[in-house]
């Protein structure tokens, strides 16, 4: 039996980046040994085992071979027979197809530290075609690694391009879609990740709500595109990022987009107020108290003001993003004062019935000051 780091925690750690997650491969094993050494077998689709102290998973060296459509259609053969550099023949792109041993020696069959170098998203076989999630996988280490200069090889934009045409992706489930588009917020630069799975040609298959077939040319037109380019600086959280996706686009696109991928709801509450609100927010210094007590409770802004504060700061980028020059810091100022506004008498003098009512009215007149103070 030999043991082997593989995956992930060798690639980052030839990057110098942290590693919080460690993946083991075990060679020449069988379950039953593992077992009789402690391990905890998981996992119904091939032998996984748990470590006994650390809770690392320990997977035995295993082939794949393709059956049936979509990225399930695999039969696995785990025998004992299995060597590593099989294992790794498996394995999607060449920096993740390295293995260290606990000596520290690498084996590399594949050339993926030359590719790390080098900054190459580069596949490991033919065999990389037979999983359309890795068309996914690796539009996500190409924004991952954006700040790197990392680049899909041509070979392997050709292969994920004849992916797409093959109507694979198709067969992916939606909840392996959304995980893929969630973890590219969290990348260095969510707008490469898009960017990629036009140039493979699969964006109008998989968001057809969003891009609606023309690709690149329709990608690069987009105004939420040009803003998420502006956002590497972390200036937005992933929910800020994915509402970028909607400016100028119907509240209908966005439902049917909701009603099939059923991203979370804090996703898509904030996309809504994107869609809805945002001509509204951008256009405030045009509005009347009454208007703009009702725009700040449509966006929730007193009950809700961090999203309030999100919601201002998408808008703010996309303008930056078209060269022009929106203020909404005073909207935002106006929220504060109303959330801090004491309407503590008009609360004990009201009946129960006309709370609401009388709050507002000690709101309305709190605007008018307001505007009355900015002129």
């Amino acid at each position: 039996m030999k043991i082997y780091l593989v995956g992930g925690a060798v690639r980052d750690e030839l990057l110098g980046l942290a590693v919080s997650e460690r993946d083991w491969v075990v060679v020449g094993a069988t379950p039953e040994e593992m077992e009789a050494l402690g391990y905890r077998q998981v996992g119904r689709e091939f032998p996984v085992f748990l470590h006994p102290e650390s809770g690392d998973d320990y997977a035995l060296a295993r082939t794949e071979r393709k059956l049936g459509r979509g990225h399930r259609g695999f039969e696995c053969d785990a025998g004992p027979g299995v060597t590593l550099e099989q294992d790794l023949s498996r394995r999607d792109l060449t920096i993740n197809a390295i293995a260290k041993h606990s000596d520290g020696q690498l084996i590399d069959p594949y050339g993926g530290v030359e590719d790390l170098r080098a900054g190459l998203l580069r596949h490991v076989s033919p065999a990389f075609a037979e999983d359309p999630l890795r068309v996914l996988r690796v539009a996500r280490f190409a924004a991952r690694f954006a700040d790197r200069n990392f680049r899909v090889v041509d070979e392997t934009m050709t292969l994920m391009r004849k992916m797409a045409r093959s109507g694979e992706l198709e067969e992916l489930t939606v909840e392996r879609v959304w995980n893929e588009l969630e973890h590219s917020f969290e990348s260095s630069s969510p707008a490469t990740f898009l960017r990629v799975l036009a140039l493979c040609e699969a964006l109008h298959i998989l968001f057809p709500e969003l891009f609606d077939g023309k690709e690149l040319d329709d990608l690069e037109a987009h105004p939420g595109f040009r803003a998420l380019e502006l956002t590497a600086s972390g200036k937005l959280s992933d929910e800020g990022r994915f509402a970028l996706l909607w400016l100028e686009r119907s509240s209908e696109q966005l439902e049917t987009f909701v009603a099939r991928i059923r991203p979370p709801s804090r996703f898509r509450d904030l996309a809504g107020l994107v869609v809805d609100q945002a001509e509204r927010c951008i256009g405030w210094v045009n509005a009347d108290p009454a208007e703009l007590l009702r725009l700040l409770k449509r966006v929730d802004a007193l009950r809700r003001p961090d999203r309030f504060a999100e919601l201002l700061a998408v808008l703010s980028l996309a303008a930056s993003s078209r060269g022009t020059q929106v203020d909404l810091a005073p909207l935002a100022e106006l929220g504060e004062m109303l959330r801090n506004l004491d309407v503590s008498d008009a609360v004990e003098a009201a009946d129960n019935d006309a709370i609401g009512e009388r709050v507002d009215v000690e709101r309305l007149g709190a605007i008018r000051k307001w505007l009355e103070r900015r002129t």
